[in-house]
């Protein structure tokens, strides 16, 4: 199969980057990340999530960093909602577009919803039915696709069956995540190839953490497969919290000079979007996440 000639990136560093950081990032600095990241081009943004704050108390003030951010034409503002009260509260925020969860794992469903994927299912059954009366789209995610730090390795099969079951509410878009970024090219391959029996390419992103390095040649693997929406994290924000050693997702830099050296457009500006990743790391008190932004730097 050949490359596609144009990607999507969908930017998750306000939301799955942000969200495990313990030192406390003020609101401020959180609108100015989803600013920045917008004038670098991104299309898609996640911005926040309406979760419980006791659960995730970064995500606390996403309705005031909702409030707060320039909106430009053509980017998608989007929320993480895991039930109805939290879609409603990204309804009332203004988000464009809400986010849903699963696991393909038992355990890791247990250990991080406190609940078995079949019951996950049916909390989404709500929110799926309030984002059609509101003309809201959802994306569906399923999480440790290629590994779960609890049960090891997921047989293709069991994530196709929660990929299926997504789909068929009415996710418009069923993410594939690599949580643990344990994932390799050819497991990759082979999971593309098997859920695209039922989910057509089109309809199907990946989401790739960098824990073993392998989270770029994982991107490519899936090129090959003809998907061409993927998620990635300015500055390698982001992590696990039920994964032990778990890094951050895949650098928006490092992805983005890839598709630039293959030739693939993306509509997102390089230079901007390593000022964006470098603003936010010294908010942080720690260097860029992104190997990239780390070269044009030593190079100056």
């Amino acid at each position: 199969m050949s490359l596609p000639t144009a990607v999507t990136l969908k930017e998750m560093g306000p939301r799955d980057g942000l969200q495990n950081e313990a030192r406390a990032i003020s609101r401020a600095d959180k609108v100015r990340l989803v600013d920045d990241l917008s004038r670098a081009g991104l299309s898609h943004i996640e911005v926040g999530s309406f979760v419980s704050p006791r659960w995730v108390p970064q995500m606390a003030g996403s309705q005031a960093v909702f409030a707060d951010i320039e909106r430009r034409s053509g980017t998608v503002y989007a929320a993480l909602t895991p039930n109805l009260k939290g879609f409603e509260l990204a309804l009332q925020a203004g988000a464009d577009e809400v986010a849903i969860f699963a696991a393909a794992s038992e355990t890791f469903s247990q250990r991080n919803i406190n609940c078995s994927i079949s019951e996950s299912m049916q909390r989404f059954e709500p929110v799926m039915s309030a984002a059609a009366s509101a003309g809201i789209r959802v994306r569906g995610y399923v999480s440790c696709v290629l590994g779960c730090p609890y049960e090891g390795e997921i047989p293709a099969s069991q994530v196709a069956s929660v990929a299926r079951e997504l789909h068929a509410m009415g996710c418009y878009e069923t993410v594939l995540s690599d949580t643990i970024g344990t994932g390799t090219p050819g497991a990759t391959r082979n999971l593309f190839a098997v859920v695209a029996r039922d989910i057509p390419r089109e309809h199907l992103a990946g989401h790739f953490h960098d824990t073993y390095g392998q989270a770029l040649a994982n991107i490519y693997a899936s090129l090959l497969e003809g998907i061409n929406v993927f998620d990635s994290a300015v500055a390698g924000l982001g992590g696990c919290p039920y994964a032990s050693g778990a890094t951050g997702n895949v650098a928006s830099e490092d992805v983005l000079y890839m598709l630039q050296g293959l030739g693939i457009h993306t509509g997102i500006d390089l230079e901007l979007l390593i000022q964006a990743g470098n603003r936010i790391s010294a908010v942080l008190h720690r260097p860029t996440g992104s190997r990239v932004a780390r070269a044009r730097q030593a190079d100056h």
